[in-house]
């Protein structure tokens, strides 16, 4: 079609950027960085790049958005998602926030290199706020350049996908792009600086809003600015719970983030890099940087270099830091209503919520329909064992709904540990799976309910690190095949998939300390 249809479709978009009328913004204009003072927002634009090529979209998320497939293959879309156009109704600009970094506050961080184009409304009356992430310096991006390259940006889009697909709350990724340019990255910080290739997502989710945004003002003992902040959540990103007040809302966001973490820890997904900005009020997963899923189970893992002396993201530490950031996001909200009550009721009810859903969730990773007390430690030796054994976590709970017999159990640890089992380890085998069975003898269940429930909870497919980092030294040479195979499996992660079993693997042995596979840095 002629490109004028195309910038017609998107210049008739519906924006509705009410962040932008209700709430301060910076008097300063332009990129330069600088402390931004009782605004939340600074009014930025992209910057151009040279040769943008489309690498992937996700048809998905283009579908809640009411575009077609022939309108995200278009030069047009490829040039407003790298950041050279803009079609009418958008309104870039990055927002300010601070946050606590490795349990220290940081002050002021900001977007340093996100911009939101503005809020989208889908033909279904959705919002949704379209994001660019790589698409140049604002004044939040402090020393960097306010860029990301493709591997991190592969990474990002397909993960954010996959989580969907899991059941995971997220944020959402619509498009991956190369921007043309080279751009600087010492990948772990070691002094071997390299040039990579350039890239832009378009992240997109309700509302990108995050603890840090009320941390800022409440640190800066701004409270007018602080109220706005909350009176607009309430207003628009909460428009559909009715009128709440700000201790009814703040537990919102607790039992939100609870079941967020308890989907985290069912998966085997750790995120690396649990700041307070980097925690949504939505309870979405947000800021997919150096994070990692287990393979061989080990609750002391972090997927990031940064993290590796005092591993205070491991997999096993996400559900108490989420609730350490609760209570920093409780001390911001604090001076609004001077009331520790109602906000420490709120906290109780994230532990709760956490303990309900995680006790369900593992019950049902077992096969079993409800969790009863005799089961923890059940679940608890389940875990040691695995961990023990190096098992892999995902294709261990999937493959054991199959399991009948002892016999069987052995064998399937053999197949999915990651180092040879010896006859201690095969006595504490034994052991275990006698008590499970004659848990699932007395719950009773057929058969045939039972694998259906376990096969619902335990995925077949995730984005294993190894499969995230071919998909990307392929598309590093101008192979975008990989990517968009592994977006199309990753859609349907619980259905076995026919040609697909080398998608549910274990992890190689060459990938076990391979950069990108192992370990990653906060760079990209």
């Amino acid at each position: 079609m002629p490109s004028s249809i195309y910038i017609d479709f998107f210049d008739k978009l519906t924006f509705d950027n009410r962040f932008l009328q209700a709430l301060p913004g910076d008097p300063e204009t332009g990129s330069h960085r600088r402390q931004v003072q009782n605004a939340c927002y600074s009014r930025v634009r992209p910057t151009p790049v040279s040769r943008p090529v489309l690498v992937a979209y996700s048809p998905d998320m283009a579908a809640l958005l009411g575009w077609p497939d022939d309108v995200c293959r278009s030069d047009e879309f490829t040039q407003i998602f790298a950041g050279n156009r803009l079609a009418k109704g958008m309104e870039p600009y990055a927002t300010c926030y601070g946050g606590h970094q490795f349990g220290h506050w940081a002050g002021q961080l900001g977007d340093g290199r996100a911009i939101n184009l503005g809020d989208v409304i889908s033909p279904a009356g959705q919002r949704w706020t379209l994001q660019l992430k790589g698409a140049g310096a604002t004044p939040y991006s402090r020393s960097a350049d306010g860029l990301a390259v493709l591997r991190s940006s592969i990474r990002e889009f397909l993960c954010s996908e996959a989580m969907h697909h899991l059941g995971v709350p997220t944020t959402r990724a619509l498009s991956v792009i190369l921007t043309g340019e080279q751009v600087v990255r010492d990948m772990f910080y070691d002094g071997n600086a390299q040039l990579e290739p350039g890239a832009v997502v378009c992240r997109v989710a309700p509302s990108f809003t995050r603890f840090g945004h009320f941390q800022i003002f409440a640190a800066r003992d701004d409270l007018e600015t602080l109220k706005k902040l909350v009176d607009y959540t309430l207003a628009v990103d909460f428009a559909d719970q009715g009128t709440l007040s700000i201790t009814d809302w703040f537990e919102q966001v607790c039992i939100a983030t609870a079941d967020m973490i308890v989907h985290w820890q069912r998966v085997g997904f750790v995120h690396g890099v649990m700041n307070t900005d980097n925690l949504s009020i939505l309870g979405l997963t947000i800021d997919y940087g150096p994070y990692g899923w287990l393979e061989n189970y080990d609750p002391d893992w972090t997927p990031n270099t940064t993290d590796a002396q005092g591993r205070r993201y491991r997999f096993g530490n996400q559900p108490g830091i989420a609730y350490w950031n609760l209570v920093q996001l409780a001390n911001a909200l604090y001076p609004l209503i001077n009331d520790v009550q109602p906000l420490q009721q709120a906290l109780t009810a994230y532990s709760k919520r956490f303990e309900r859903g995680y006790r369900a969730m593992m019950a049902n990773k077992l096969g079993l329909q409800a969790f009863q007390t005799d089961d923890q430690a059940l679940i608890d030796d389940a875990l040691t064992l695995l961990q023990r054994v190096e098992a892999d976590m995902t294709l261990f709970f999937r493959d054991l709904a199959g399991v009948a017999t002892t016999s069987d159990f052995r064998q399937l640890l053999c197949q999915v540990s990651y180092r040879n089992l010896v006859d201690d380890d095969l006595s504490l085998v034994t052991q275990w799976f006698a008590r499970y069975s004659a848990r699932l003898r007395e719950q009773a269940l057929p058969d045939d309910e039972r694998i259906a429930l376990m096969n619902a909870t335990n995925p077949q497919y995730v984005l294993r690190n190894y499969l995230a980092q071919e998909a990307i030294a392929l598309a590093e040479q101008g192979d975008f095949s990989r990517v968009g195979e592994l977006l199309e499996l990753l859609r349907q992660p619980y259905t076995e998939q026919p040609g697909k079993s080398h998608f549910a693997r274990k992890r190689p042995e060459w990938a076990r300390h391979k950069p990108g596979c192992s370990m990653l840095s906060c760079s990209s």
